[in-house]
């Protein structure tokens, strides 16, 4: 702890975004970067807590405090070293982490917590420029084969962990290019891809194979997957979004919010897209059905495109705006979360169902949505109550960002056999081994949807599975 008054005399300061009137003009990320001396100052808020309760909310289990004190002393090296150490990719997560561990630090009881996640991001960016990161390949290989199918954060988390074990790694994925829904889900505002491809060709100088294009289970046999290799883990993701059977849902201009996302994602990366298939906000009336992160996503991405309009709905109350009595410290905090995107133009509505889409020469128009309630049942659940008051509001296009369910089980994981829980998730034991013998499971496909930070660490997880399984 190099300062011990620092958390009594400075307060937080956060980089902020670009300027709205700038920023809704292009897709570069729209989170600013603090200048060096005052990023030092940032980091000597840590106040070093006998019980850390940012390690303990972090699903890595990063050693926020030790990183944060090498960060003040100016040890950059040191810094990176121990980040690292339990964070295969704090470039990701210093970008687009909701920070669990902001929000259990001891400081946010007074709404001024460190600024963990903004430093994380600084710590690597200055690691990568100053030339700290460097190719680590292992020195020795020791002859297991093993393939990961998925190149998202869970499979690259994997993947990263077994090649430094000496393993040799194959990382299959079904799209044209490494990342996922790094890649393809998540906008370039949030994360520029350039970050992407920077860790890809580190792994790759580290002797990672990756294989684009091919579909696991379509393309390529999965009885041949298991033929070819040791070992096998799946971090195919969630890819079953969570649908809506409203009457009109076969309209025109109704669509998955990852379609959308995907698309645009493509556009800027200059992979051409059919005219036939084109999905674009550009002057319509736009509606987001569901309040989260994706829904969000779609509002920034909406309106780059130069929409008409953007509303975004929830079937959820709206949340407090500062806090939560339910949701007291250190848990997450389920507060009212306004993002860039929604600062950018976006009307925002709580407690409404979407009943009916009204369309006019098969195309949507309008979408038909219905108060509710929330109400306690004897039991301390929550039931829904529609209350019959309907209305009526403009759409040309409409996206539906209400999550994801579970795995796509066609295909791969029905060729595989492996089993299933009860909510249609890959099952798995402690070390995520799956019912198969050698097949391991990782991230979203074993969980459900989750955050990014928790895919690295699942994947991480799988890794130490897999080297036990082999008494590596």
């Amino acid at each position: 702890m190099g300062n011990p008054k620092a958390f009594l005399t400075l307060h937080r300061k956060e980089a902020g975004y670009r300027p709205l009137n700038e920023r809704v003009f292009d897709y570069g990320e729209v989170e600013q970067t603090l200048n060096t001396e005052d990023r030092i100052a940032q980091a000597s808020r840590c106040m070093d807590c006998g019980v850390p309760f940012c390690m303990w909310s972090c699903p890595l289990g990063n050693c926020q405090p030790e990183w944060q004190d090498a960060l003040y002393k100016q040890k950059w090296t040191e810094a990176y070293r121990i980040l690292n150490a339990t964070n295969d990719f704090p470039e990701f997560t210093g970008r687009i982490c909701p920070a669990l561990c902001e929000k259990s630090c001891v400081l946010a009881l007074s709404h001024d917590a460190v600024t963990i996640r903004e430093n994380e991001a600084a710590i690597t960016e200055k690691a990568f420029l100053e030339g700290y990161i460097k190719p680590q390949p292992p020195k020795q290989r020791n002859g297991k084969k093993v393939a990961v199918v998925g190149s998202g954060p869970a499979g690259l988390a994997a993947a990263n962990q077994l090649n430094h074990k000496g393993f040799d790694l194959t990382v299959y994925e079904k799209d044209e290019t490494i990342g996922g829904l790094l890649r393809l889900g998540i906008p370039d505002f949030k994360l520029n891809k350039k970050i992407i491809d920077r860790r890809i060709h580190l792994m790759e100088q580290e002797g990672v194979k990756f294989v684009t294009g091919v579909e696991v289970g379509t393309n390529l046999a999965a009885a041949q997957l298991l033929a070819d290799y040791d070992a096998v883990c799946l971090c195919i993701g969630a890819g079953v979004p969570r649908n809506l059977t409203a009457e009109g849902r076969d309209l025109q201009g109704i669509h998955f919010a990852l379609d959308f996302l995907r698309q645009q994602n493509r556009r800027v990366a200059n992979v051409p897209i059919a005219d036939n298939e084109q999905i674009t906000a550009k002057d319509k009336h736009v509606l987001v059905i569901g309040g989260g992160d994706t829904g969000s996503d779609c509002v920034g991405t909406s309106i780059r495109q130069g929409a008409a309009s953007v509303t975004q709905i929830e079937i959820m109350p709206q949340p407090p705006a500062d806090d939560n009595p339910a949701t007291p410290w250190p848990a997450y905090p389920q507060v009212l979360k306004t993002s860039s995107s929604h600062e950018e133009g976006c009307t925002r509505r709580w407690l409404l169902d979407t009943t009916k889409f009204i369309g006019k020469d098969k195309k949507v128009t309008a979408v038909e949505v219905e108060n509710v309630e929330w109400q306690p049942t004897a039991e301390g659940k929550q039931q829904l109550i529609h209350t019959g008051k309907k209305e009526t509001l403009q759409a040309d296009l409409v996206l539906l960002a209400m999550g994801f369910v579970h795995p796509v089980w066609e295909g791969l994981l029905q060729n595989l056999g492996v089993a299933a829980n009860e909510r249609k998730n890959v099952s798995s034991n402690a070390r995520l081994q799956t019912s198969v013998d050698k097949v391991f499971v990782a991230g979203d496909a074993a969980v459900g949807a989750s955050l990014v930070v928790r895919a690295i660490a699942s994947g991480r997880q799988a890794a130490k599975g897999i080297a036990e399984f082999f008494n590596c």
